[in-house]
Parts: C-alpha cells; structure tokens; sequence
C-alpha cells in the first residue's frame, strides 16, 4: 500500500477545483485494470438526514467520472427533484469564473522563494524529469510549482488518459442540470477556502506523496481504478479502506486540513439547512471522502442527534 492516494483524493474525492494539468502527458498511460461498467448506474453514496419538518440529501461525488458512469441512479433523480436548492463545495458561478485558474497557479508557487529543485532531493528530481522526458516534456517547467499542484496535475493527466474527465464529473453534471431545471445553488466554502487546504498541506508530506507518485506511477493508475469501481459499486466500507485509510496515517496533516478540517466548518452550515427551514429540502453534493468514516459528515450528523438514512435501493441494511 502507496501514500500516492493522498494526491488522487484531494483531486478526485475531496476537492472540487479544476486541475489544471501542466504536465499532462507526462503520466499517460494506458488503463489498467478499470472497471468495465455493466450498463447500470453506478450505486449511490446518497444519505437522507432529517429533522422534524425537512431534510438534506447528502451525495458523494466522484469528480471525474465517464460517460459510462451515467444515468444516475433513480434515488439521485428523486433527490434532485425533491430539493429546493442544490449546493455544492464551491458555488458554481465561482467555479466558472475566469479568475480562479489564476487563483489557482498563484497558491501553486512557493510563498518563501524556493522552488522545485530545493525542495526534492537530486535522485528524486532526477526521475521526476525522466517522467517528464518520456513524454517530450522537462521538470524545468514546473520549477515554479509545489509538489502538491504538481501531482494533481499528474493525476489528471493520468485520469484523462483512463476516459476520466471533470465535465463528466457526478457534481458538473448536476450543475448542468440544476441550470437547466432553474434550481437555486449555492456552495459550501469558498475558493480561497479550498486553495488553502491544498496550499497548508506540510512540504514533506507533499513530497511524499509526489514521490510515491513519480517512483510508481502503473500503482496509481490500479488505485485510481479501484476507487472509481468502489464508487461505482457504493461500498463504503472498501472506499474507506483506499481512500482514507493510508492517507490518515501516513499524511496524517494532510488528511486533516484537506478532510477533517473542511468538514467540521460545513457542518454548522448543513444543520442550519435543517434548523433553519422547514418544508425546503436541500441536495449537498460533495466529494465522497467528505461523507466517510468517523470524521465523515454522516457520522457528524448522526451524531449530532438527526435521523440519517441511506438511500440506496441496491444497497444492503447498514
């Protein structure tokens, strides 16, 4: 078991932001052991929690996904149409503004003058820049860059090259579809907010995970595919397992600022959607890592005294 999972979360699991892939051919590769979707939809990570008088809908999204991993599943439709708003991490007019891409390459940089090759040891930079060779490309060009928006770059080369893409992503698809539907959005924090998380991770942890992502990138590419068909198939208790579960323990100040942190400053804003309103109810949409495990939104909430239900028809009684 690699930390590289710490990286393919914070993308693909926890974070909503558009990756900006600089190097993105440079972990292209052929799929390796994805799932091959059986034409049904993929199983719902979706819970109801409720109070006396409304309810919020929480959905785990994967934020890339296939056209393969569509239509959504019937309790996701019903969801939708239930809620009076959609709110998602970051509200959608946010994300589409033009200045968040620069938002993004300014937190990138290093804030104390360093660059890349102070920060990584010579062998490492070394087999980085043969990564990057391989493809016509030179680790000169992310000189300027952290290692955390270096790996997520990475990665999403490394996805795109799988069929992943983030216009497919389960929360731009209810985008689209809540701009078609004239629904209300909203979001749970802001740009800013999710740059810092990134941007605080510790340097050596960065490191870290970028290394383990450049030593072995073919392991990346099965993780990847293992998390996606976990998703696919709703089991928490396995995406648990992959997702979370190394990156506490071996990138424990990652974990917390990327996951723990965010979700105990949404939670006051989801009971207020329950405290606060009566008959409105709300579909949350956000990335599958921030509903898991005992630091996970659902546990939090059931926690805190509300009746929280899965909704999964496919599902067995958890």
């Amino acid at each position: 078991m690699h930390p590289i999972r710490s990286m393919l979360i914070a993308g693909l699991l926890a974070c909503t932001l558009p990756l900006a892939a600089l190097p993105a051919d440079a972990a292209s590769q052929p799929a390796v052991g994805d799932a091959a979707p059986d034409g049904t939809p993929p199983v719902p990570l979706l819970w109801k929690v409720s109070d006396a008088d409304n309810s919020i809908y929480l959905l785990g999204s994967f934020h890339l996904l296939k056209p393969s991993d569509y239509p959504t599943a019937a309790e996701i439709d019903a969801a939708f149409d239930q809620a009076s708003e959609v709110v998602f991490e970051i509200p959608p007019a946010a994300l589409a503004d033009p200045a968040t891409g620069m938002k993004m390459l300014q937190a990138s940089g290093y804030a104390d003058g360093r660059s890349l090759s102070q920060v990584l040891a010579p062998g490492e930079l070394e087999q980085l820049d043969a990564l990057f060779r391989a493809s016509g490309q030179s680790v000169a060009s992310v000189e300027a860059y952290e290692p955390w928006f270096i790996n997520l770059s990475l990665v999403m080369g490394m996805s795109q090259a799988m069929g992943f893409d983030s216009t497919h992503g389960l929360d731009q698809h209810l985008i689209a579809r809540a701009a078609d539907k004239g629904k209300p959005t909203a979001g749970l924090e802001t740009i800013d907010a999710q740059l810092a998380a990134l941007d605080g991770m510790p340097m050596e942890e960065q490191v870290e995970s970028l290394v383990e992502f450049v030593q072995d990138p073919a392991q990346a590419r099965v993780e990847l595919a293992q998390m996606h068909d976990a998703w696919r198939q709703g089991d928490t208790g396995l995406l648990e397992t992959l997702a979370i579960d190394e990156m506490k323990s071996r990138t424990p100040e990652s974990y917390r600022l990327v996951n723990v942190a965010r979700n105990d400053a949404w939670l006051p804003e989801l009971q207020a959607m329950l405290d606060d309103r009566s008959d409105e109810d709300v579909l949350v949409v956000v990335g599958a890592m921030h509903l898991l495990g005992e630091d996970g939104l659902v546990d939090k909430l059931s926690a805190a005294g509300y009746a929280v239900e899965r909704m999964c028809g496919a599902c067995s009684a958890e």
